[in-house]
């Protein structure tokens, strides 16, 4: 069972999606509330899988809930629910690693995907902000980062087409069986990946392929 946490300040919309991801097939909600600092509290004694959170909330904005929630469990998966669809805004999402973007006028099923992928490739950004990626993309490259210094031959062959198939949106199974290698042995790429590109999670390693042209935005 997936479990999954959702923080946002608006009841209806909280409860209504609560409802929601009740009715998906092995997900379970345990837990919702408007307010992100009582959230990191039951974090700090319960172990949830998938955080849903909103950015615009009072008191404590939810770049800070996501910061302070991966400092608490850094395997818990984050999905950014918002209306907020700026390069701004998603390049902050990036930036905080959080691993995935779900904007708030996407269809309902999509969520399921969403919550799933995350868990599955560590990734997830809904395709209707394609056009923004690649405007954060632009607008990342004007300032100085690890990404933009980090020379594209630093990653093996092998690596590379980790990365490739991974943005295919193949799990670590998927490309253990498309390149007859073990799980393991992907998983352990996966690792040194994000440790050479010194990436917070694998959408920076996704933003990374398509900064250094290993993948074009319409395979992601």
């Amino acid at each position: 069972m997936i479990k999954v946490a959702l923080v946002d300040d608006h009841q209806l919309f909280r409860k209504s999606l609560s409802l929601l991801l009740s009715s998906f097939e092995g997900i379970s909600v345990v837990y919702d509330t408007p307010d992100g600092m009582a959230f990191l509290k039951f974090l700090e004694d319960t172990d949830i899988d998938v955080l849903l959170l909103d950015l615009e909330m009072p008191v404590v904005h939810g770049y800070d809930v996501c910061k302070q929630a991966k400092f608490i469990d850094p395997n818990l998966k984050v999905i950014i629910l918002s209306q907020l669809t700026s390069k701004e805004a998603v390049h902050q999402v990036m930036e905080i690693g959080a691993n995935g973007y779900f904007t708030k006028n996407s269809s309902p099923d999509m969520l399921e995907e969403a919550i799933k992928n995350v868990l599955d490739k560590d990734y997830y950004f809904d395709i209707a902000l394609s056009t923004v990626i690649r405007e954060a993309l632009l607008w990342k490259k004007k300032k100085p980062t690890v990404l933009d210094t980090t020379p594209t031959a630093y990653l093996t062959p092998r690596e590379i087409e980790i990365v490739q198939l991974a943005t295919l949106e193949k799990c670590s199974k998927e490309i253990a069986d498309t390149l007859n290698i073990s799980t393991r042995t992907v998983e352990k790429h996966r690792k040194h990946i994000m440790e050479k590109t010194e990436c917070k999670n694998f959408i920076g390693v996704v933003l990374y392929a398509l900064k250094n042209k290993l993948i074009e935005l319409d395979e992601v």
